[in-house]
């Protein structure tokens, strides 16, 4: 079920003011260009930024996400219509198969997160990939989280002026839970609830392992470097 920040449809329309440029996708654009990667699979593809920008690049790019409010958003941006959208994991045989942001920490528990790597590795073709980015919990970004709760306030075309803050809630490591609250012009007030699974390298490594990949390469996120690592998991050829 997907948290209220990707599924209300109020939350929705504002996500991408909040989320900013998205610098951290110039990366995955490089991936698929250094893949030579066709066809594409974006899992949590949210309001479609990376999954349009990969479609401009070229490349045949399917989004899923099951947050369908999130879907109405991406589908409403001009060049929409290139990608196919899906608020089901479809079927396919992808060269690619990304999950970028948060997306792979999303999955807490071991069951959750197993089978979407088995997803994953069904749907890639042999000798495909999977990239996906994870927060490194010997970093402990929930520290920074507990002291920067905002305000934030962004004018949102079409909205106006919302303020957004964030709230640590928990921390029950390897879980860590915290709050979004977004009060509209007028004075409505939403909140979305989030907790995300910090997994460590070795774990990684093991759950990759188990549902049938070769980790090729793990790599500095740009955008934070130190605080996130990029993992390229080939399915193997044989």
């Amino acid at each position: 079920m997907p948290d209220p920040i990707f599924a209300h449809p109020r939350l929705a329309a504002v996500y991408d003011t909040f989320d900013g440029d998205r610098g951290d996708l110039d990366a995955y654009e490089q991936i698929a260009a250094e893949l030579g990667a066709h066809h594409v699979l974006d899992i949590g593809c949210g309001t479609g930024c990376l999954a349009l920008r990969l479609a401009d690049a070229g490349h045949t790019v399917t989004g899923y996400d099951p947050a369908v409010a999130s879907l109405d958003v991406a589908r409403k941006k001009p060049g929409a219509d290139r990608i196919t959208w899906h608020s089901e994991l479809p079927d396919g045989e992808f060269d690619l198969v990304l999950m970028t942001a948060n997306v792979a920490q999303v999955f807490i528990t071991d069951e959750q997160w197993h089978t979407v790597l088995r997803d994953a590795h069904t749907r890639l073709r042999p000798g495909g990939h999977l990239v996906f980015e994870t927060r490194r919990p010997e970093y402990r970004a929930w520290d920074e989280w507990a002291t920067d709760t905002g305000p934030d306030v962004r004018d949102v075309p079409g909205v106006g002026p919302v303020e957004h803050r964030r709230h640590l809630t928990a921390v029950h490591l390897p879980l860590v839970s915290f709050r979004h609250t977004y009060t509209f012009p007028g004075g409505d007030t939403l909140t979305s609830d989030s907790t995300l699974r910090f997994r460590d390298r070795n774990e990684l490594g093991t759950d990759l392992t188990t549902c049938g990949f070769t980790i090729s390469d793990v790599r500095q996120a740009p955008d934070r470097p130190g605080r996130e690592r990029v993992f390229l998991c080939e399915k193997p050829l044989i």
